[in-house]
């Protein structure tokens, strides 16, 4: 009896039939070998349909491909889930390629090598590509660790980071330095904003600023910028008489102005404020140095004027409130300093001798500032403002500045009193001054 095909709709149409094996004894072996992978004759009631009568009808067919020729054929094989028939290149070692890379750039080029051997020793035993980087990064940072104990022995280690630092300078605006003594003109002809270079010229002709002081912050975080410009202002106007020590010698319209370090440049190590002169009109500049200390003047003019600086300081330390009335004590104290300071002054110059040409002129000042510090004596000792400036005014008396005109004539120093404007400090102060950072 034949063995019917399976029903579907793939079934071939026609006459044609497929391959039927005849039903074997059992104690017979079948012609043909069993299929393995068939299942047993179903059991139980037999399917309804143009077969229902034929008890030897099997299950239809496990979904798969209808087997061709005459013999039962094995299913294709499925591929498990995670795997891919087609074979993938194995992967590139990380380590051998950075290595490589450090070798290349002979950058910490000790750890390039290090990071090639353990690179050889994973690619061996992961199987990954990458011995050919590896083996190149041992080279070049062989030839990198060699390279650079040479530089250390010679001095090249030296030389490569004094240019890492002038390279680290220009990029946070440090680009320059100017000492004292030094003139120079600014790119836009100000001096006010940031600064990131100056042009250095000689100071007999026209230039923008005269440096004539510089100082050092100390170290630590940056302060900030109103801290660091408050020092600045302070400083630079106390350090300016010891460069231009004939303060009446200075122009109207000059000032103090000064190169900060920006919180930038501070990172970088920048500490230093440099203190200079400068033309309060942005529009005009200045002619010739503004020198007067101890490497231009003679003897005599360096005895006279460091005797007035004494008087100069007590003066300016005079207390905020402009009224007596309104801060008798505070008044009372300076005029004790200036007191003192009138008897050191008439010492000073007292002590010198000088030149026959200006000697009789310097003896007139010092009666006058002996005279001036009693009256300035009595006023600090004032029980009421009234009494403070009936003494006050008698004191200023006598050191008027008009009462050593003829002395520093004598002197060949200058003989035009500064100009006083309100709020100012008197002498040569032109303007309210500004900075730079830098």
């Amino acid at each position: 009896m034949s063995i019917p095909p399976p029903t579907g709709p793939e079934q071939p149409q026609g006459p044609q039939q497929p391959p039927h094996h005849p039903q074997a004894a059992p104690d017979q072996q079948p012609p043909y070998p069993q299929a393995p992978h068939q299942q047993p004759y179903a059991q139980g009631p037999y399917p309804q349909g143009a077969y229902a009568q034929d008890p030897y009808q099997q299950q239809p067919y496990p979904q798969q491909p209808y087997p061709q020729g005459p013999y039962p054929q094995q299913p294709y094989q499925v591929w498990n889930q995670g795997y891919s028939p087609y074979n993938r290149p194995a992967p590139t070692n990380g380590l051998a390629v950075t290595a490589l890379v450090l070798g290349i750039l002979c950058f910490l080029p000790a750890v390039g090598a290090i990071l090639g051997i353990i690179a050889l020793t994973q690619i061996k035993k992961r199987g990954e590509q990458g011995k050919g980087f590896a083996i190149g990064g041992i080279v070049m940072s062989s030839i990198g660790v060699l390279l650079w104990v040479l530089a250390l022995t010679t001095g090249g280690a030296s030389d490569f980071w004094e240019g890492f630092s002038e390279a680290a300078d220009d990029a946070g605006g440090v680009t320059f330095t100017v000492d004292k003594g030094e003139c120079f003109n600014t790119p836009g002809g100000s001096l006010e904003g940031l600064a990131y270079d100056v042009d250095k010229v000689a100071c007999d002709g026209e230039h923008d600023a005269e440096v004539f002081a510089s100082f050092t912050l100390p170290s630590g975080s940056y302060p900030g910028y109103d801290e660091v410009t408050e020092t600045a202002d302070t400083k630079c106007y106390a350090l300016q008489d010891q460069y231009a020590m004939d303060s009446w010698a200075l122009p109207a319209d000059v000032d103090v102005y000064y190169f900060t370090p920006t919180r930038q440049s501070w990172g970088l190590g920048d500490r230093e404020i440099t203190c200079m002169f400068g033309n309060t009109d942005e529009t005009a500049s200045l002619t010739g140095s503004l020198r007067n200390d101890e490497t231009t003047l003679d003897e005599d003019q360096l005895a006279y004027l460091e005797a007035a600086h004494v008087l100069n300081v007590a003066l300016d330390s005079a207390p905020e409130e402009p009224y007596v009335e309104d801060d008798l004590p505070g008044h009372k104290e300076w005029a004790t300093r200036v007191s003192d300071a009138l008897t050191e002054q008439a010492g000073l110059l007292r002590d010198h001798t000088f030149g026959s040409d200006a000697s009789g002129a310097v003896d007139d000042i010092v009666k006058d500032l002996e005279a001036g510090q009693k009256e300035w004596a009595k006023a600090a000792k004032a029980t009421d403002a009234d009494t403070f400036y009936a003494h006050y005014d008698k004191g200023a008396e006598y050191i008027d500045a008009t009462r050593t005109v003829t002395a520093r004539k004598a002197l060949g120093l200058a003989t035009t009193p500064p100009t006083y404007e309100e709020g100012g400090s008197g002498e040569g102060d032109g303007g309210d001054g500004g900075e730079l950072e830098v």
